[in-house]
């Protein structure tokens, strides 16, 4: 093959030329450190999250268009970019060029947080309105699928992104997006937006429309380990695979670059097959055969064109395309579509491909071909996959195309997947299944069931489908196929992936599903009325449905007199948002890097430098003789890029003596490995309250830890200084810790530490206290090397070693009277600590406080107990040990309420607080409000006429059940450690009149900056665009606390407002003097006065102080409560569920920005949803974390939204403990999530019933779909059994 080696191609219009590339290099690597488009950000490196996403272009010569699409930058390689053009968040807007619609959109619609997914997330929308400038809702959300947010909750994304369809204005037809005309209707604040203009828009590159010399090149580039090759003739393809056999064919990287970046996997040499003209096509077939598709067509291509035949064809030709629409709907999300081909699912043979299990069935014919042998047809059955990650294609061969047959009348073909998470995400099991009667009979002629994810390929049951030949399609059927598959395709415990009974009765679920379907469409065919199918079964068989998602937020606007410069009270976007929008906002690892500048890679798991921690010197910046669990780091390495540190890192070898580790809180409690001290809050008399009730319950519940996964991981970047002095960019929420524990270990004073925190993009307890695992090593290397060093880990480090959110366990007895009303409670907590104390101590006491929730419980005894285990230690998180303690009490409510065959509202609502009750830590409790959120709630989430439909739902339903719950929180308010309640603040007003505000609180996108300024214009009567902050630092501000707790509003406004009402002081005598006179004069005579225009504004909360020794002093300044109503419905044969509508009622006080109020709430909402459903720690018994990132471990995507979600703020809420009556809300919102799990186990207890087992059942969290499937007790489930424990060595264990 002739070579050409020169790459050319097109970034944000501007032509690229390169003749020695890397093929191991990145688009996005190349992007942000080539280019300096830091718009473009690494969050995964997997294409899991769609930070990285960006548009590429092309022109289709042949139908003379062209065309747009998203890839995953952190995937694509660079090398595969030759003749295209690529556009990226910084091409299509800024704020100096002025913005695209899509970024003013988002910014307006309060859309973005802590903006690190912003730019992705815009370029998804971008894409999708350059191909079509009106889409509809659903293919907005469809377009999102591939981006993740960890803090907007979606919603205001999805609103913002809705004004752009013609279903935003209600007009249809009438819409002026259908016109010429002026719009004549503005819904909201339509009007002040900037309006869609296509002629602004990039144009496309002249050079690659008028030629299609770069699509007909052969490529060669040779790299420092691998070689890429790009031939454009299928025999040059075959050449290249005979001369190299165990090259790997690449068209989208999409699982290549997945296993060299996150498995260490190296391969020398690399294909590219995307310019091959045989591997491209895709066409009907003569004679009514089927559809050949080509080996590199994409799957959003196929399903495309999958569409277009169904419509041309009839319903029962077109089955399989039908079944092959729906799963490819569930398919990743929509920019791993763009890239990923058919050919690549068939052979990479994955056991858990979502096509193959299809194509199997469907009896799929490949045809592949070789130099030597020439060309073969494969028809893909049971024989085509030889093992794990094996094919029957000889080493030379290539996949040239695969045939997908029509469907005859008398034959039905269906798909099912079930997985983590319903979109973008992988199969669990998934499964294909074909029946093909006798003409025009329920005879079975022919069968074919195939699945996938049980076993290590995907497998066919051909024994039991030859025993079925034959066989009547009824009732009986069912049983004896179930049998059958269970004997042919046994899941013993302990094999790969877990969950053995959970996929084997899934597998039976899909069968029974498919039964159903069948049997209802050959009853209405063939006119049978036997066996008949009951009505409340038909709805197991209907497709997965969400609808559109409906919204609304209820909150009050600042008063028409109050001043127009006074911004407290204003609903006001983001102060960074249009920055994040555009990609300007600049984070740690954005910053152009220093001369000389060095990157360090952590080896995990050299002697140690020092001992640092949090309350407790516990833990070693590098492990020192013993290792103590798996992620924990026992060196670095440091080297001129990022790649060869880790490199180098990843072929450091260390020989270990393994232990036997303690790894969950029940092996911990077996052999008595604590931490001290264990604190315990007692009140009342227990033995004389559980003499009075009338029941007392035994029990335990647990709820799961959480990860985090900020969207920006831990980053550093040290500079060393004249004088010993060391200058930091750190992503942390203490820059005074991490001054101080920098300072310890080069052995230098604190002043000459220097940390610096612009904003982070993300942080949730994260960066709390465990940024400075990462900011030691590099400051300790850039103090040795007196070179700048930076680093920013992977996310697949970021999970196995910087910690979550610690798992509990709960033991419980409780007695209450007949009513519900609990007498007397015993409690014992167990948190899952980790490998060293960190912040356990501490979330321990915060679960104490929050054992009662909202409830009054005369005599308890609550014990918190810290588990010594084998795993990353775990640390603060959004809520800290609340959430956790609060879902131990509400579990003991629910199982009170099925005692007792009484509703859980109800036993809610007899245990209630009063106004000025005392809570078990003996604190009065006063502006509490919960009833009212309570009732508010009620009304407006229709509640009892919704839990009559609900039941009348769940008698009509068999398979499919609804769940409704309403559930209370109280979250108290300030750092359980005394002396992390105050801060300082400096501030500035310049000659020119600007202000200059400079906190000790950090920005993670929660909207400090933004409150901040709001808070200053009201006392000093000037408008938000006099006042900036520009970051946060030791050098302005010292010793402040961490951002955390909830407090930073409270904390830094009023030390804001003491600052301000100093310097207005000040400036009164010159305002007094000439009040008709502006700002700016005010402020000059000020100065030429020789008037001090600097102050200083410290707060510290008055009147708390809690003392675990003498069980005195107020532990919080106040409690900030809300409650939620949640309804789901679940699919009792699969576990899927799906959230249908939300309500929640917060009390936030007078809040100082209710649209940030809002986006709080609903951050913490859907994050709590991910606590309670959807997230699942899973580690091996060796220690060794396997979700280790977004492709193993779910966070809540847009999809997972209630399809109604409603937010309100509770009127007329006055707290005279914080800055102008304002509250703390960052974390009480999250366990208002734990409403969607309680109705989830209603919904199940209703599945119970139906199957004659009781209401009570030991239900833990989160509630995933094994858990609810699991549940739901019926024949199918009573297959299995649960195999005794130490009987195998399971997959994974829960902590």
């Amino acid at each position: 093959m002739a070579d050409c080696v020169e790459l050319v191609f097109f970034v944000n219009g501007r032509k690229i030329v390169e003749k020695d590339v890397d093929p191991e290099t990145t688009l996005l690597h190349y992007l942000r450190k080539k280019l300096c488009l830091t718009g473009v950000k690494l969050a995964c490196g997997e294409g899991g999250c769609g930070a990285c996403t960006v548009m590429v272009s092309r022109y289709d010569h042949k139908n003379k268009k062209i065309i747009h699409y998203t890839v995953n930058a952190c995937l694509a390689r660079l090398c595969a970019m030759h003749g295209l053009a690529v556009t990226t968040v910084e091409g299509i807007g800024s704020i100096k060029n002025g913005l695209h619609p899509i970024q003013d959109r988002i910014a307006k619609s309060y859309g973005s947080q802590c903006g690190f997914c912003t730019p992705g997330i815009v370029m998804s929308m971008y894409t999708l309105i350059r191909n079509n400038s009106s889409p509809t809702t659903e293919q907005m959300e469809t377009a999102l699928e591939g981006n993740l947010c960890r803090c907007t909750g979606y919603r205001p994304i999805l609103e913002g992104f809705k004004t752009f369809s013609k279903e935003y204005c209600g007009l249809g037809e009438k819409c002026c997006k259908n016109s010429t005309q002026p719009c004549e209707k503005m819904k909201g604040d339509c009007k002040d937006f900037i309006p869609l203009d296509s002629s602004q828009d990039p144009i496309f590159p002249p050079e690659l429309q008028h030629s299609g010399k770069f699509d007909r090149e052969s490529l060669k580039f040779i790299g420092e380990r691998t070689k890429w090759f790009r031939p454009v003739t299928l025999q040059e393809l075959l050449l290249l695979k005979t001369v190299y056999p165990d090259a790997r064919l690449v068209v989208g990287n999409t699982e290549v670059g997945i296993e060299m970046q996150q498995k260490n996997m190296h391969y020398p040499v690399l294909v590219c097959t995307t310019n091959v003209p045989n591997l491209q096509r895709i066409e009907q077939m003569e004679h009514g055969i089927g559809i050949k598709v080509g080996a590199n067509v994409t799957i959003a291509r196929l399903e495309h064109f999958l569409k277009n035949t169904v419509e041309k064809f009839s319903d029962h030709s077109t089955r399989v395309f039908t079944a092959l629409i729906e799963m490819l709907r569930w398919f990743a999300g929509s920019q791993i579509r763009n890239m990923a081909s058919v050919g690549g699912n068939v052979m990479t043979a994955s056991p858990i491909s979502d096509l193959n299990p299809l194509f199997m069935a469907s009896r799929a014919v490949l045809e592949v071909a070789s130099e030597i042998r020439g060309k073969r047809q494969i028809v893909m059955n049971e024989k085509f996959f030889k093992g794990y990650r094996q094919t029957a294609l000889e080493p030379d061969e290539v996949l040239i195309s695969v045939t997908i047959p029509f469907t005859c009348e008398d034959e039905y073909f269906y798909g099912y997947k079930q997985a983590h998470r319903k979109d973008d995400d992988i199969a669990i099991v998934n499964a294909g299944l074909r029946v093909l009667f006798e003409n025009k009979s329920n005879t079975i002629a022919d069968i074919c069931l195939c699945f996938g994810g049980m076993a290590p390929v995907t497998v066919s049951a051909k024994n039991t489908c030859n025993k079925l030949v034959g066989r009547t399609w009824d009732e009986k059927l069912v049983t004896d196929v179930c049998q059958l598959l269970l004997e042919e395709i046994p899941l013993p415990h302990g094999s790969p992936g877990g969950m053995e009974n959970f996929r084997s009765s899934l597998m039976l679920g899909f069968f029974y599903k498919f039964y159903l379907t069948v049997q209802i469409q050959l009853q209405k065919k063939l006119g049978l009325n036997e066996p008949k199918i009951p009505q409340s079964y038909r709805s197991a068989v209907l497709p997965y449905s969400r609808g559109p998602t409906q919204s609304s937020q209820y909150f009050k606007d600042a008063d028409d007199e109050q001043p127009s410069v006074d911004a407290v009270g204003r609903p006001i976007p983001h102060e960074s948002a249009v920055k994040q929008t555009t990609g300007e906002a600049i984070f740690v690892d954005d910053m152009p890097e220093y001369r000389d500048e060095l990157y360090l890679s952590l080896v995990v798991n050299i002697p140690g430098e020092k001992r640092w921690g949090y309350t407790y010197l516990d833990e070693d910046i590098f492990a020192i003789d013993v290792v103590s669990c798996q992620g924990q780091i026992i060196g670095a390495v440091i080297a001129d890029t990022k790649q060869h540190a880790q490199r180098a890192a990843k072929a450091v070898e260390v020989t270990y003596d393994e232990e036997e580790p303690i790894l969950t809180i029940k092996q911990a409690i077996k052999q008595h490995s604590f931490y001290e001290p264990n604190h315990s809050i007692k009140c009342g008399d227990l033995t004389s309250g559980f003499h009075k009730a009338s029941h007392v319950l035994d029990g335990e519940i647990s709820i799961g830890g959480q990860e985090h996964f900020y969207m920006e991981t831990q980053v550093s970047l040290a500079i060393p200084k004249e004088d010993n002095e060391i200058e930091m960019f750190v992503a942390s929420q203490n820059p005074a810790q991490e001054q101080e524990l920098v300072a310890a270990a080069l052995g230098i004073p604190s002043n000459k530490v220097l940390i610096r925190v612009k904003r982070m993009g993300g942080g949730f307890g994260g960066k709390e206290l465990r940024a400075s695992l990462l900011s030691l090593p590099v400051a300790i290397a850039a103090n040795k090397l007196q070179v700048p060093v930076r680093c920013m880990v992977d996310r697949d480090e970021d999970m196995i070693t910087f910690g979550g959110r610690h798992p509990f366990l709960g033991q419980y007895r409780v007695g209450c009277s007949a009513e519900g009303k609990i007498i007397a409670l015993e409690v014992d907590l167990y948190c899952n600590a980790g490998n060293s104390r960190n912040s356990s101590n501490g979330v321990n006491d915060r679960a104490l406080f929050h054992i009662d929730n909202s409830y009054k419980i005369p005599n308890l005894h609550v014990t918190a107990h810290q588990c010594k285990t084998n795993i990353p230690s775990n640390t603060a998180f959004r809520g800290y040990g609340a959430p956790q303690s609060m879902f131990v009490m509400e579990a003991i409510i629910s199982e009170i309420a099925s005692s007792l065959k009484i509703p859980p509202e109800q036993v809610r609502k007899i245990n209630f607080y009063q106004e000025g009750d005392h809570t078990h830590y003996n604190q009065e409790l006063t502006q509490l409000n919960i009833r009212r959120c309570w009732e508010e709630c009620e009304g407006n989430s229709d509640f009892h006429t919704r839990r009559k439909m609900v039941d009348m739902f769940n008698s009509e339903n068999r398979w499919r059940k609804r769940g409704l719950s309403i559930v209370p929180t109280k979250f108290g308010i300030d750092f359980t450690l005394l002396h992390f309640n105050q801060t300082s603040v400096l501030v500035h007003i310049y000659k020119d009149g600007s202000v200059l505000l400079a906190l000790g609180g950090t920005e993670m996108g929660q909207g400090l900056y933004t409150k901040m300024i709001q808070v200053a214009t009201r006392v000093l009567g000037v408008p938000m665009s006099k006042i900036h902050i520009s970051e946060t630092s030791t050098a302005t501000v010292g010793n402040a606390a961490p951002t955390a707790a909830s407090s930073g509003s409270d904390l830094n406004g009023m030390a804001v407002m003491f600052a301000c009402q100093t310097l207005k002081k000040r400036l009164e005598p010159y305002i007094s003097a000439k009040p008709k006179d502006s700002w700016e004069d005010w402020v000059k005579a000020a100065y030429f006065d020789r008037v001090h225009l600097s102050a200083t504004g410290f707060y510290k909360t008055p009147d708390i102080g809690y003392s675990f020794q003498t069980g005195t002093g107020k532990a919080y300044s106040y409690f900030t409560v809300g409650v939620a109503c949640s309804e789901v419905e679940i699919d009792c044969l699969t576990g899927d569920h799906q959230v249908l509508r939300t309500d929640i009622v917060m009390d936030v006080g007078k809040s100082l920005n209710p649209a940030i109020d809002v986006g709080q709430i609903e951050g913490a909402f859907m994050q709590g949803y991910g606590l309670f459903i959807l997230e699942q720690i899973k580690v091996s018994p060796s220690g060794c974390m396997l979700t280790r990132g977004p492709g193993a471990y779910k966070i809540p995507s847009l999809g997972n939204i209630p399809r109604e979600f409603n937010v309100s703020l509770l009127k007329e809420s006055e707290n005279d403990r914080a800055v102008y009556s304002s509250k703390g809300i960052g974390e009480p919102p999250l366990f208002l999530a734990s409403s969607i799990f309680f109705a989830v186990k209603d919904a199940i207890q209703s599945a119970r019933s139906d199957a004659g087992h009781g209401s009570q059942f030991c239900f833990h969290s989160p509630a995933t779909p094994e858990r609810i499937r699991m549940a739901c007790k019926d024949q199918f489930t009573e297959m299995f059994s649960d195999a005794p424990e130490g009987s195998y060595v399971p997959w994974f264990v829960n902590l």
